[in-house]
Order: C-alpha cells, then structure tokens, then sequence
C-alpha cells in the first residue's frame, strides 16, 4: 500500500512558563508545512530540570483543535492509565469535533513513575499496564459508537510502544498507525514481528501506517539520514521532537523540504 511521507513534529510541553511560546510554536509548524502537532501526556518534563514548567497534554489538544486549521494533531502519546477510557473517548471525540475531524488518537500504556505517584496513581506493573490497555481500547472504540454526536470520521488510533508480545499485538489488533521507538537498525526485526501478530489475527500488516522519531542531536543531516534510510524500510510518518522555550523547528522545516522535494 502506497502511503505519503508525512512529517510529525513533537511539541514538548515543557520548560516553557509562557505557554504563548506553544502557541507560536504550533502556528508555525502549520505554516512551514508540518502534517502532525504532537504533544505528549506527562505531567513533569521527561529531561532537563526536572521540577521545570509543564503543562498537561488534552487541555493544550482542544487549544490546537481551535487554533489551527490544517494539521492534524494528537498526543505522542496519551497514558492509558490516567483516565477512564469512557470518557478518554468523550475527550477524543470532542476534540476531533473542534478541529474538524484532524485528531489522531494517539496512545500506550504509560511509563513514566513520578507521573503516577505524584498523581496519585497506581504504578504496578509494566504487563498490568498493557493488559489494562488491552482492555481499555475496546471500550473506547465502543464508547465512540454510542457518542452523540459521533465522532467526524473513524478516528486514526495510533499505539506506541515496541513489547514484543502485548503491545505488537495491541498494534495488529486495533491501531490505524504504528509509532515504534526504532532507528534503521531496529526496524526491521520489530516490523516482522508486527507482521506475524497481524497473520495471527487476520490482518494485512500493510494497513498499518508505520511511524517512528528521527535524532535531532546531529542536526538536519543526520536527521534526514536517518529518515531516507526509514522510509526505504517502509516508514512513512517521520517525527521530531522540540523541546521548550524556544520550539527550534529548523530540522522539521528541511524534513518538509526534504519530503515536497521527492
């Protein structure tokens, strides 16, 4: 299956008090031809100081939706654990309605620790998580089918994450797109394995959108190294991520160069 190349570009909220840095930064990945705004769904920064500014992941969602008009925007990606998936799916639906039907539902089952003991939530185990992923999933997907109205078209589910047994899959199962947290040399193995969980439950792994991040500490030519080489492996959504205050987008704007170009 043919797919366009299509350029992510995550916008960290993080080390940015003004949250106006945000603002701009995302109004300026619109106009430099950017096809995704990510965010992510952490409650603290994941480096840099780590008691530095943060803001949360769905309330910035439904400002995007409201502020851009073209690009498609989601979180890269949402904690399964940190809300009820019934109305995780409410949240979805209604942000896909204030942007015109551009969210991508973007979400894994959670990692980071001081996320959920600050937060008051349970930690447990990293099977327990994707187990209650794997849970949670069908009951958004059924959620979406009783919302009134219902969402504007079937929304894209993206599942992040690279576990072998659960969460290849969860991804065989029911995402539209794969982000996997590979490079050229990891790939391939993870895609066969991906392809295995797809003929087990009946599935063409070509209808699985592949998704991966590009290394930003190289600058604009690794990065576009390291995206020539994915896409000849079969990677179409190629992203990077920005950290704040200054949301540098120099290597997103040669990466949509680079893709308007081939």
């Amino acid at each position: 299956m043919a797919r366009p190349i299509r350029i992510g570009v995550q916008l960290q909220p993080q080390h940015s008090p003004d949250y106006g840095n945000l603002r701009d930064a995302v109004r300026r990945a619109e106009d430099i031809g950017v096809d995704i705004a990510f965010n992510w769904d952490h409650f603290f920064p994941l480096y840099g100081d780590p008691d530095g500014a943060h803001f949360e992941c769905w309330t910035m969602l439904g400002a995007w939706a409201e502020q851009t008009s073209r690009i498609e925007i989601g979180a890269l990606v949402t904690c399964n654990s940190y809300r009820n998936p019934d109305l995780l799916a409410d949240m979805a639906r209604t942000v896909d309605h204030i942007s015109g039907g551009r969210l991508i539902f973007g979400i894994g089952s959670g990692w980071f620790r001081r996320d959920y003991d600050e937060y008051g939530y349970e930690f447990g185990t990293a099977g327990g998580r994707l187990d209650d992923l794997a849970a949670a999933l069908p009951r958004i997907k059924a959620r979406w089918a009783k919302l009134n109205p219902p969402p504007t078209r079937e929304l894209p589910i993206l599942i992040g994450g690279m576990g072998e047994k659960k969460t290849l899959r969860l991804v065989a199962e029911h995402a539209h797109i794969w982000h996997g947290f590979v490079d050229r040399s990891t790939y391939p193995h993870k895609s066969r394995v991906l392809a295995e969980h797809c003929a087990a439950v009946g599935r063409d792994p070509d209808t699985i959108e592949r998704s991966s991040g590009l290394p930003v500490e190289g600058g604009v030519d690794a990065a576009l190294a390291e995206a020539a080489a994915l896409v000849e492996q079969g990677v179409t959504l190629l992203t990077v991520g920005v950290n704040g205050p200054d949301y540098d987008l120099s290597i997103a704007e040669a990466l949509c160069r680079w893709r308007d170009n081939r």
